[in-house]
């Protein structure tokens, strides 16, 4: 009997610089989490800093794996998605749910960041992906995401006050999920992350020093330890505040050795002390 709670981990796989599901699956694995890779796309580099990569679509295997996996009895605890690529790779998704009924949905909108909208994106993507954010569980954007989902405009100052945190967090509930989370907020020199329960209707903050530098994959390494977490029935706060110290720590080294950002973080030198938080 399989006593670990099981991911299906929709997202896609770069060979060379640290995202998607070469952070969520040995992370998550780590956490005690039996992760299912369901890979959206292969990739030789990720987009970000790179010229010249490799890119192979996986839609078609997608299906074919949900398609598979209906044959046998398999048990999901959790649907977590990240960076999908088409309006089809979406509608794909929604039908892991529907095939899945008990499992947790946890939506991360990769869809930007600092106000703009990925390239690979599109309106009718944008609509898309509003309709999946809707059927989660739990959906952590950015500020980006959260504002292209919640049709608001994206705010001059580049971040939200934790009054305006809370109003933001309120209406992505109101969408559907029980939990929402907005990352990468900043208040001096100071980053928080603000997360909200509907069934508790209290604003969560975790905090930490800001750390110069925008490192890749961070968004996917953030919200691996929080989902993990909320899989195994910790509290949000204790989910939040072991992803915001996670991050912290891995920034700050990469920081201090002056790492190219698009290389990533390297957790893989803090995985103990990840298990130890």
């Amino acid at each position: 009997m399989n006593d670990l709670k099981r991911v299906a981990a929709i997202h896609d796989m770069s060979g060379y610089g640290k995202c998607s599901l070469t952070v969520v699956i040995p992370v998550m694995s780590a956490l005690g989490i039996e992760v299912c890779p369901v890979p959206t796309a292969l990739l030789s580099t990720h987009t970000a800093g790179f010229t010249g990569y490799t890119f192979n679509d996986l839609t078609d295997d997608m299906d074919a794996f949900l398609k598979h996996w209906k044959t046998l009895d398999l048990n999901i605890d959790c649907i977590y998605s990240g960076f999908l690529g088409s309006e089809r790779q979406i509608d794909i998704v929604c039908d892991y749910i529907d095939t899945f009924k008990s499992a947790m949905v946890a939506v991360d909108p990769v869809m930007g960041d600092n106000g703009k909208i990925y390239a690979t994106y599109n309106e009718d993507m944008c609509r898309g992906m509003r309709v999946l954010a809707g059927r989660a569980d739990v959906v952590v954007p950015n500020l980006t995401e959260a504002a292209y989902i919640l049709e608001e405009t994206y705010p001059e100052s580049g971040t939200l006050s934790e009054e305006d945190a809370l109003k933001w967090l309120k209406k992505l509930c109101d969408m559907g999920p029980h939990t929402a989370v907005i990352t990468g907020l900043s208040d001096g020199d100071e980053l928080f992350n603000a997360g909200y329960e509907k069934s508790t209707g209290e604003l969560t903050i975790s905090r930490c020093k800001r750390i110069p530098g925008n490192f890749h994959g961070t968004g996917d390494l953030y919200s691996s330890i929080l989902i993990s977490g909320l899989m195994k029935g910790d509290s949000l706060k204790s989910s939040l505040d072991k992803a915001t110290e996670f991050v912290y720590i891995c920034a700050k080294d990469a920081h201090d050795i002056n790492l190219p950002t698009n290389l990533g973080v390297r957790f893989e030198k803090y995985m103990k002390q990840l298990i130890e938080l």
